[in-house]
């Protein structure tokens, strides 16, 4: 039997991480923590510690002029999704985010599309229609529940997609930096937007919490946001946006079932088999998709 690849690993544990970050943060939201308050001050924390890194291995934070532009809009596309994602959290269950959170690499093999970098083959479409009927089904069931919101759901796929769009977006930049570099200017500059936008809701936040949401927060940033930022980067230096994202497909599997165990949130028939639906389109995808040589 083959032993995993260092990028095999690497995605591994970028892929647990995210998976535990989904429960993590529904349970700090749904324990006096609102939204913006709660990116706020993760992005924050993760801002600092990224340009101590940086500063530390590298001594610089230098970016070429001509790499300013991508990274304002990496930042710009990041920040939108942080917010996708905290509000979608708060509107439905975090077993619906994280089934719908597996659109990632079907939304990432249509920008590479818009952008000339991938090629439409008809096992692709045949591979979009079955995921987009998977969501479709995941919707339907979590509209059936207590908690279920279209709010919700529409922000969760946007989550998938700014996801995707953004490390799409930032590839090209990991030719010519280190992922802490990368994070250091980009990570600062997410969290500037992320603050002036819920600057009125964090200044309104009481800070009088349970004492475990501490420790959950500090989990959330150093885990789930700098350490994975490092990971994910890094596989996708070597192995490319897409098929980085192709092996994320355990994740949202995984992210339903940590939700229902940990939350104990509900999970019907439909949501199983949106997400089995989900699973096929991606190993259907796959299956065209040359794999990557170990390193």
């Amino acid at each position: 039997m083959r032993r995993p690849s260092p990028v095999e690993l690497m995605l591994l544990a970028t892929i647990v991480l995210w998976a535990l970050n989904v429960s993590v943060t529904k349970y700090i939201l749904e324990h006096g923590v609102a939204p913006l308050a709660y990116a706020t001050i993760r992005y924050g924390l993760a801002a600092l510690i990224f340009v101590v890194l940086a500063l530390f291995a590298e001594r610089s934070l230098r970016i070429a002029r001509r790499d300013l532009a991508r990274v304002a809009f990496a930042a710009l596309t990041l920040a939108v999704n942080q917010l996708c994602f905290v509000f979608a959290l708060d509107l439905t269950t975090a077993s619906t985010i994280g089934l719908l959170l597996g659109a990632i690499p079907i939304f990432a093999a249509l920008f590479g599309l818009a952008l000339g970098t991938e090629r439409a083959s008809e096992r692709f479409w045949v591979a979009a229609l079955v995921s987009f009927a998977g969501v479709s089904l995941v919707a339907a069931g979590a509209g059936q529940s207590f908690s279920g919101d279209i709010g919700g759901i529409a922000l969760g796929l946007a989550t998938a997609a700014t996801w995707a769009a953004y490390s799409v977006i930032l590839a090209p930049l990991m030719n010519a930096y280190s992922p802490t570099r990368v994070s250091a200017i980009v990570i600062p500059a997410t969290w500037v937007l992320i603050a002036s936008t819920g600057l009125e809701q964090t200044r309104g936040q009481s800070w009088s919490l349970d004492w475990q949401i501490w420790p959950l927060l500090a989990f959330a940033t150093v885990g789930p946001l700098v350490l994975t930022n490092i990971l994910w980067f890094k596989s996708i230096h070597r192995i490319g946006a897409n098929r980085a994202t192709l092996a994320a497909n355990l994740e949202p599997f995984l992210a339903a079932m940590l939700a229902v165990i940990l939350l104990s949130e509900p999970f019907g028939i439909l949501e199983l088999a949106g997400g089995l639906l989900i699973g096929a389109g991606l190993v259907i995808m796959r299956r065209g998709t040359p794999a990557a040589q170990p390193t």
